[in-house]
């Protein structure tokens, strides 16, 4: 592959969103399908997501048809009984190599975090580029998010020894073996990388939609 088609390959960037989690501190459900500021958090991380990415698909486990407005490919956990996102993000590498044989990288985000960055996708393929490393993840005020990164689709098979040999669940455990590019963002006005898990959160985020524009 010449240069130019390796610099196009790596702008070919699907998005994964991770939408697992059983929101038991808010009594169970989907927390993607609350609301905030008159809109689903789902809804915002689409709109954020869409014009970075080169196409979209969710990952959840369950009945599909519960996140069927949303028009997304709905994908659940190819490793059975593993809750926890490298589950996601392995089902994402996976339907990439399935589907999207062109595809060299996916970007995997929280379905809960409704103000993601608009240039988290470049930011992530930047680094990855700059710092020649294999994966990338994103981080704010000191904190590494690891759900929230870039993936490379050669790996999956190292990831799939992770998980069903090694019983490997942490993200930064199986990370930690590959050159890592950690990217950080500003915290003003509004922290990009906010998840929703109590309903104190949702109040929050209503207050600080507004600031983002409603």
């Amino acid at each position: 592959m010449t240069s130019e088609a390796t610099a196009r390959a790596a702008l070919i960037v699907p998005g994964v969103l991770l939408a697992g989690g059983l929101a038991r501190r808010m009594g169970g459900g989907d927390k993607p399908m609350r609301t905030i500021g008159g809109r689903t958090i789902l809804d915002r991380v689409i709109a954020r997501l869409q014009p970075q990415c080169d196409g979209l698909i969710l990952n959840a486990n369950g009945d599909p048809a519960r996140f069927a407005a949303f028009g997304l490919p709905v994908i659940a956990d190819g490793v059975a009984d593993f809750p926890g996102p490298l589950a996601g993000i392995l089902a994402a590498l996976d339907w990439a190599a399935a589907n999207r044989p062109e595809v060299k990288w996916v970007l995997s985000a929280a379905a809960d975090c409704p103000f993601l960055p608009r240039d988290l996708v470049s930011r992530l393929v930047g680094a990855v580029r700059d710092e020649n490393a294999e994966l990338a993840v994103a981080a704010s005020d000191g904190q590494s998010h690891p759900v929230i990164g870039l993936w490379s689709v050669a790996l999956r098979e190292q990831l799939r020894h992770a998980l069903v040999v090694e019983d490997v669940r942490k993200i930064d455990r199986w990370t930690a073996r590959y050159r890592l590019a950690t990217v950080a963002w500003p915290v003003e006005p509004i922290d990009p990388f906010f998840n929703a898990n109590t309903m104190d959160d949702i109040a929050e985020a209503d207050r600080l939609a507004a600031l983002d524009g409603g």
